[in-house]
């Protein structure tokens, strides 16, 4: 079967990429959603809300894998474009333990500092008890968390594919299976929650360990775990760093964003919270997709910028453009349809449910929006650009995003609140249209 790397039919390539990624992505979707639903059998908006808070966290721990994950692909897949294999193992090697390092000294930090944490998410006397629980063991799975998160990228910039999908489908199944066990069965709520998380990502992770024990035995030079191999320098640091800082930024400022928005949804009580959490968990449908299709695709599209196939990496970038606006079509039309049912699925009470049905179709209408400006920063990370990536990542999370929660909620209250994101991410998509056609004319010329 010809490498993932070298399929000249760029549909088919996109697909193999592209498909595992979002399959991945979907069941992370699964297991964020089986984590609402079973809090929400607990019929406390106290506990659900803390779910909701503490999601800004979590992602602030999976965006430290980031910098070495994200990073590392990056500078791989350029690599093995130029088809220097031996640097791009000992990349590899230099990303795997930096994670595991960086992971070590979350734990220790979001201990100690778990109570300030807890109150910057947006805590109250209502729910802080449950939030605490939840930081709690999820800070003790830190450094399992960022090492299964960024094996999932390290693993698609060296062509194993599918076992990177595997990775992260096994994590998120034994994650659903102990939510139930912890929360529906012994009662566990929140913390149950975070520790089926935790749990998920231990088991993630010594699968992406078997996996490079095995291609270390086969001779595999891509992925060497050996210590002896550990022998990074200042140029393979900066190179992994100057990409991957920004790339964890973008998830910083998202965590930020939300934060604040978490903050003001506050003023209006657990309830608005929980309804938010829930019509975002939905929304997270097409987002996730979007984010799996465009991250799947990144390091053919770096492979490409490496080995100097322009007309291929514009191919490949056009057309998963092209697929994620119609998969973010179709789910808004599904969630203008449906969402009063489907939210009906996590709520009882009648006016949760009108509430929540409404936030979800105001969420949606930028879902099609979401595969431009998702592959348009995929395609700058790929190619190493990445001031461009954290470009539109700051106008999306501060520039445009924090004021329009501010500005619209003085004039709508809630409803403003909401509708920030559509807002925003219409005004972000005109903006990276116009970035990705001025960089394409750059590299045309």
């Amino acid at each position: 079967m010809t490498s993932v790397f070298e399929e000249k039919n760029t549909s088919k390539a996109i697909l193999r990429v592209g498909l595992p990624a979002m399959l991945g992505q979907l069941t992370t979707l699964i297991y964020n959603i089986a984590d609402t639903f079973f809090v929400s059998l607990t019929k406390e908006p106290a506990a659900i809300a803390a779910v909701t808070l503490c999601a800004p966290i979590l992602l602030i721990i999976m965006s430290i894998a980031c910098i070495f994950g994200m990073g590392g692909s990056s500078v791989i897949a350029r690599l093995l474009g130029e088809e220097k294999k031996e640097d791009s193992g000992a990349t590899m090697n230099f990303c795997t333990y930096a994670m595991a390092i960086a992971g070590m000294v979350t734990l220790a930090l979001g201990l100690a500092f778990l109570q300030p944490l807890a109150e910057m998410a947006g805590a109250d006397a209502d729910n802080m008890a449950y939030t605490r629980d939840y930081l709690q063991w999820i800070f003790i799975g830190a450094p399992f968390i960022m090492l299964a998160n960024g094996f999932v990228h390290l693993f698609r910039s060296v062509g194993l594919i599918k076992e990177g999908t595997i990775g992260l489908v096994l994590g998120n199944a034994v994650n659903i299976a102990l939510d139930y066990v912890f929360i529906a069965v012994f009662g566990w709520a929140t913390a149950g929650a975070a520790l089926a998380t935790s749990l998920g990502f231990v088991c993630a992770t010594a699968y992406y360990v078997a996996c490079m024990i095995r291609e270390g035995y086969k001779g595999n030079p891509l992925v060497p775990l050996s210590l002896k191999r550990f022998s990074p320098n200042a140029a393979m640091i900066r190179k992994v760093v100057s990409i991957g800082i920004p790339g964890a930024l973008i998830t910083v400022l998202m965590s930020v964003s939300n934060i604040v928005l978490n903050n003001y949804l506050s003023i209006y009580g657990s309830d608005a919270v929980a309804s938010y959490g829930i019509a975002y968990k939905l929304d997270l449908i097409p987002i996730l997709l979007s984010v799996g299709l465009s991250q799947g695709v990144a390091p053919l599209v770096g492979y490409c910028y490496g080995g100097n196939e322009k007309k291929r990496m514009s191919d490949i970038v056009k057309y998963a453009i092209l697929y994620g606006v119609f998969i973010g079509a179709a789910f808004a039309a599904v969630f203008v349809l449906l969402g009063k049912p489907l939210a009906a699925i996590f709520l009882q009470d009648d006016v949760l449910i009108q509430q929540t049905g409404y936030f979800l179709i105001i969420l949606c209408l930028s879902a099609p929006m979401l595969g431009i400006i998702n592959m348009v920063t995929s395609y700058f990370q790929a190619l190493g650009k990445a001031i461009k990536s954290l470009t539109i990542t700051v106008l999306r999370n501060a520039v445009l995003f924090i004021p329009g929660v501010i500005i619209l909620n003085y004039f709508w209250k809630l409803n403003g609140v909401i509708a920030a994101q559509p807002v925003v991410e219409t005004i972000l998509t005109i903006i990276c249209i116009c970035m990705y056609l001025r960089d394409a004319h750059a590299h045309n010329d």
